[in-house]
């Protein structure tokens, strides 16, 4: 059952495509891995799923339920992470969740949960003014996780962690579908880091749709196309580069 799917999606700002007819399919349960350059169109896409930003045409379902007119019901069903998150700096880590836990109508004890699964226990008490930036990655992180719900969607979650964390938070979201039965959209633009935790892949360039399947599969349209399928993260850049030659060339 796919849990996240679109249809045609695509977002338009004047003569610029951000997203161009886009068909995803993310299945329950999985980490979906969304791949592309910085500015191929990722963000734009999850705002819309987010209700940011408003689709100039096609349609997309989450959870069986259609937007917008489940808009409501969708957002109550998902936890997100999108760029840099903000907060109150001269509050505290567990006050910024508390913001967020009264907003959901959620328990108490809810904040506890996502500050231990983010590794932020001992820093609760600490104004987010002092948080370093890879602790505010992970506050965000915290703040999409409060609740447990069942779909996540987390734009860069590892920017600015050092590797120790980025491992932690890695580790963290590839546990997620099977401790809490949670489907995860996650994007990176660095394939490495997306092959270490995601079950499906799909690979975007300039708001189109280059790739959508696992990473076995990733290898061999790799190698059907002449890349070098030993090494993904040279298949995935071969991959851009001949979209982009293309691009050029249609000019």
């Amino acid at each position: 059952m796919n849990v996240i799917e679109t249809r045609n999606l695509t977002k338009t700002y004047k003569d610029f495509t951000a997203v161009s007819n886009l068909n995803l399919h993310i299945r329950k349960g999985t980490v979906y891995g969304f791949l592309g350059p910085n500015g191929a169109g990722k963000s734009t896409t999850m705002k819309m799923f987010l209700g940011l930003t408003k689709p100039t045409d096609g349609a997309f379902h989450i959870n069986k339920k259609r937007f917008p007119q489940n808009r409501s019901a969708i957002l109550k069903e998902i936890g997100s992470f999108i760029e840099a998150p903000a907060f109150y700096g001269n509050l505290t880590g567990r006050e910024n969740l508390d913001i967020i836990r009264r907003i959901l109508g959620l328990p108490g004890d809810s904040i506890d949960d996502a500050l231990e699964l983010t590794g932020l226990t001992q820093f609760k008490d600490r104004p987010a003014r002092k948080y370093s930036l890879g602790m505010k990655q992970r506050l965000g992180l915290a703040g999409a996780l409060i609740g447990r719900p069942p779909i996540l969607i987390l734009d860069e979650p590892t920017n600015g962690l050092d590797p120790v964390g980025i491992h932690e938070i890695r580790t963290l979201i590839r546990s997620l579908p099977e401790k809490y039965s949670c489907t995860v959209l996650v994007s990176s633009h660095l394939l490495p880091e997306i092959e270490l935790m995601a079950d499906d892949i799909g690979i975007l360039n300039h708001g189109r749709l280059l790739f959508e399947g696992t990473i076995d599969e990733l290898k061999a349209n790799a190698q059907h196309a002449g890349f070098p399928a030993d090494n993904l993260e040279e298949a995935f850049l071969a991959m851009i580069q001949a979209d982009n030659r293309e691009r050029g060339a249609g000019r």
